[in-house]
């Protein structure tokens, strides 16, 4: 288990060092290239989606309504938008923030696993001679913190809300060009705060390699000899 949080600490190192290159997903340079600020027409609508209302208060149906019958549109349908021009997302950053996704499932899944072996190693419960049953107990903890870093650095890769937001302001006031400036800022926002991200999964990883190199002994006998205590 100590090797495999080796292996995966080295492999992470080695992303964070390739960030420096232009050619990386995480360089700031990408921004100018893939955030388009353009305000592009409405997408033309088919003859097919002509309104029949007879038709449809008659049966009860609707060929164009979502299959909740909720009236929601789907797809690039801007038939009832207020602002029916086009704004398109950011694909580099999706390639970022799936990316971190990975990372943080992997640094979970390896959790898991750690976890489970250290509860397998864990001495039936009786009195006396505890010392390696606490030590075993703090690294679970500490296993446990770092799983929730995981959890809750995938959770922050959520940013299509915000951009949403600012992209409809652009749409509404395209005339503002702080709004534009906006979506450039949160973009290279984004990818700055990725990157210290996978520094940061970066650092669980060292924590968890040594606390788990330190206590190797007592976690795999903690019912062996005392003489060493926790680090």
């Amino acid at each position: 288990m100590t090797n495999a949080c080796t292996d995966t600490h080295s492999e992470l190192q080695a992303l964070i060092d390739s960030t420096s290159s232009p050619s990386s997903i995480f360089h700031t340079s990408n921004i100018s290239k893939f955030t388009d600020t353009t305000v592009y027409p409405p997408p033309a609508q088919s003859s097919s989606d002509e309104p029949e209302p007879k038709k449809r208060k008659l049966n009860g149906e609707s060929s164009n309504a979502s299959p909740a019958g909720s009236g929601v549109t789907l797809g690039n349908d801007t038939s009832k938008a207020v602002y029916p021009n086009l704004m398109v997302s950011n694909p580099h950053l999706k390639k970022v923030h799936e990316t971190m996704k990975r990372e943080c499932e992997q640094l979970a899944e390896l959790c898991d696993k750690v976890k489970l072996w250290v509860n397998l190693s864990m001495p039936k419960i009786e009195d006396g001679d505890n010392f390696g049953v606490q030590i075993q107990e703090e690294v679970l903890n500490e296993i446990h913190r770092s799983q929730e870093s995981a959890y809750n650095l995938r959770d922050a890769a959520r940013h299509s809300l915000q951009r949403a937001k600012i992209s409809s302001k652009i749409l509404k006031y395209p005339h503002i060009e702080d709004y534009t400036l906006a979506l450039l800022e949160h973009d290279e926002k984004q990818l700055y705060t990725a990157r210290q991200n996978l520094h940061d999964i970066r650092n669980v990883y060292a924590i968890l390699t040594d606390i788990l190199h330190k206590n190797i002994n007592k976690i795999r006998t903690p019912k062996g000899n005392n003489s060493s205590g926790l680090y």
